[in-house]
């Protein structure tokens, strides 16, 4: 029986996005309140009830949310045009050696603005 789940987290971040015009205002250095939700899919496993164990997702996403929370996306190496869409594919990228099940990334800048990332 194929199910998803989704595990999210939280980080606080500031970049400015380099490559818009000099009027545009994500031009200048501004922070987000950052929400990210890592999908996963797959079969149950019968004896553990799980398709992969919330805890090992945490584990696995680990040491990203330490490179992402309070610093500046653009001093991170593959982030220097840190736009929601790019975060998104720099995260699933460093996740799903380490989670197989991984289906997609989304990554929300506000409640109301995301972007997904299906690999």
């Amino acid at each position: 029986m194929p199910v998803t789940i989704t595990q999210a987290f939280t980080f606080e971040a500031a970049h400015h996005l380099p490559h818009v015009p000099e009027t545009h205002r994500c031009r200048r250095l501004h922070g987000h309140s950052y929400r990210v939700e890592l999908r996963l899919g797959g079969e149950v496993d019968a004896h553990t009830g799980f398709i992969v164990d919330f805890f090992e997702v945490e584990k696995a996403f680990q040491p990203l949310l330490a490179r992402l929370d309070h610093h500046l996306l653009n001093d991170i190496e593959g982030l220097e045009n840190p736009t929601a869409e790019n975060i998104a594919v720099w995260i699933y990228q460093r996740v799903k050696p380490e989670l197989s099940q991984l289906e997609s990334v989304k990554i929300f800048e506000t409640p109301m603005c995301w972007a997904e990332y299906c690999g």
